[in-house]
């Protein structure tokens, strides 16, 4: 009996060790069928440009298979946005910030010179290192990680990966309606496009932004807020 439990038991070692890992920054073909794609190939900037500011050299680079934004970096400070517009769409993104980062991913952005920023149109993902943050964003639930930033949030749900451990997040908007999610749990869900979204965000500091969460559509956008930011496995399937 003793001779089985450890045969067993070296048997089962082996198989957990020869088990294959999933690579960073691909898809299985089962993810192929089901229509995902990735926004980050892991080792290049191919597909994203700095906002308003197209192909200029900037604080961010593709680095051992991370998208990463490194304040040290020469170029311009700015946020990346995607090439492409998306409207309804599901899309998966791993990060980790530096301690008490601050970073953000946004939907919906219209690039345009009629807005200096790409929150002055799009929703944000906050994306923060909780503890170590700033006080003003430990005070204010809707300044946590996984909410929309400055408006809403699940604040019970944001529990975050200390700094320099990777996160997951989602972000999937049909038909107007939009949810966050962080680590596997609901962070902010609304729908936009009503009368009554428009009133509540009145109610919000994004009111100083008029345009804020109007459109339905846009670009997805990767902020850079002076801190370091590291991305991967970034992935989108539209519906």
């Amino acid at each position: 009996m003793k001779y089985s439990v450890i045969i067993l038991g070296f048997a089962a070692l082996i198989a957990s060790c020869s088990s294959p890992k999933t690579e960073i920054n691909t898809l299985s073909d089962a993810e192929k069928e089901e229509g995902w794609e990735l926004l980050f190939d892991g080792k290049t900037l191919t597909g994203w440009h700095v906002y308003n500011l197209g192909d200029t050299l900037s604080k961010w680079e593709a680095r051992d298979g991370e998208l990463v934004c490194d304040p040290k970096n020469k170029g311009v400070f700015g946020d990346i946005i995607t090439d492409k517009e998306y409207k309804d769409f599901e899309l998966l993104i791993d990060w980790k910030v530096s301690k008490g980062g601050n970073s953000g991913v946004l939907i919906n952005v219209n690039e345009s010179p009629e807005y200096a920023a790409t929150f002055a149109t799009g929703l944000e993902m906050q994306l923060l290192d909780n503890t170590n943050s700033e006080h003003r964003h430990q005070i204010d639930s809707t300044h946590w990680a996984g909410c929309l930033y400055a408006v809403s949030c699940y604040g019970t749900n944001s529990k975050p990966k200390p700094f320099g451990e990777w996160n997951e997040s989602k972000i999937v908007q049909k038909n107007n309606q939009v949810s966050f999610w962080l680590n596997g749990a609901l962070t902010f869900e609304g729908t936009t496009g009503t009368q009554e979204w428009a009133d509540f965000v009145k109610s919000t500091n994004m009111k100083n932004y008029p345009a804020f969460g109007t459109f339905s559509s846009g670009k997805i956008a990767l902020q850079n807020h002076t801190d370091f930011i590291a991305f991967r496995n970034i992935k989108i399937r539209e519906i």
